[in-house]
């Protein structure tokens, strides 16, 4: 079952010569007055799913998700949240999903006791399950010794804790999540990435923007690329992976000097490139690899001094991708 269904949605933006939105970060799409930020994107969320979205600065992620938590309209196109059209129902979609913006926005001035029973009575929740609610939120997050301080006192890590139990207040199905760990510090960052694994665990569906790979990569079923306002890939975190074929490689230094030529005829490798000692060999398949280059170093009897292999990162994948939908 879907949890999202985006469907050939598309945003322009009408200019005054020399003058810039305020929801764009680029013009790289800019014609005849009209900015074209998203053209034609179409994908699914299924129930139950961290979902990836990245893009460089300016690729239209911050317009896509604004369209899909209702802040902007799409000038074409439809984006239903569990069958629901957002802006036939909007109350109903605000009502079972949750947002956390990139810019921390909660009220300085309350405490963050105050921010959460706030919410809570904006939803509509019942005052003795609001403030149980509250109370194990701020526990969970570990800010409840900090409770009572006014949150213009928070830290930013503090102030995005905050920001999700915000979020978490109304028991969302859906979570929107954009730059969660961005400029955080390693304890903040820690705690926000175990607890978005732990509700996802519980059944809630994540739509995460994020610039760090490492973040996405951890935590993504799925990813989707998306460059000058269109989706240039969409798949799996490994898969993506391994479409950069020649980051996969092993570097095999030697006790004798060898001869690369048989190395060169195995069918699991790609190219053989001579380094200090050694031999740099980019393959199809590292395990396949690592076991022909193994026999064929018993057979000659070869001692290794080193063997290393180099898997492609979903960073390596992203700037592959990026540099692929340019050059096309």
């Amino acid at each position: 079952m879907n949890a999202i269904l985006v469907n050939n949605i598309s945003k322009h933006f009408n200019l005054s010569k020399g003058k810039k939105h305020k929801n764009l970060n680029s013009v790289s799409n800019f014609s005849s007055g009209v900015v074209r930020a998203v053209e034609n994107v179409s994908f699914s969320v299924k129930k139950g799913e961290i979902f990836g979205f990245l893009g460089p600065n300016g690729a239209g992620k911050t317009t896509t998700i604004r369209m899909m938590t209702g802040v902007l309209k799409p000038t074409t196109g439809s984006i239903e949240i569990f069958g629901e059209d957002i802006w036939k129902k909007p109350i109903l979609v605000k009502q079972i999903t949750g947002n956390v913006p990139e810019e921390a926005n909660v009220y300085i001035e309350l405490t963050g006791w105050q921010n959460l029973i706030l919410m809570g009575e904006i939803y509509g929740v019942p005052k003795e399950e609001r403030e149980f609610r509250a109370e194990s939120l701020l526990k969970k997050f570990e800010l409840y010794e900090k409770r009572d301080l006014k949150s213009r006192k928070y830290s930013k890590g503090m102030k995005q804790r905050l920001l999700l139990c915000l979020a978490l207040m109304s028991n969302p199905k859906i979570l929107f999540l954009d730059e969660p760990t961005s400029g955080l510090d390693v304890q903040s960052s820690r705690i926000i990435k175990q607890l978005i694994k732990e509700y996802n665990k519980l059944g809630t569906t994540i739509f995460l923007t994020t610039h760090d790979m490492d973040v996405a990569n951890e935590l993504c079923h799925r990813i989707a690329i998306i460059n000058k306002g269109k989706i240039i890939r969409l798949d799996t975190p490994e898969k993506l992976k391994l479409l950069t074929q020649e980051y996969q490689a092993i570097d095999c230094v030697f006790t004798d000097k060898i001869d690369t030529e048989e190395i060169e005829r195995f069918k699991s490798v790609t190219e053989v490139q001579e380094i200090k000692g050694g031999v740099h060999v980019i393959v199809k398949d590292v395990h396949k690899a690592l076991i022909d280059i193994i026999e064929f170093s018993k057979s000659h009897n070869y001692e290794f001094k080193q063997i290393n292999t180099h898997q492609p990162t979903l960073e390596d994948a992203f700037l592959k991708i990026i540099e692929r939908g340019a050059e096309n």
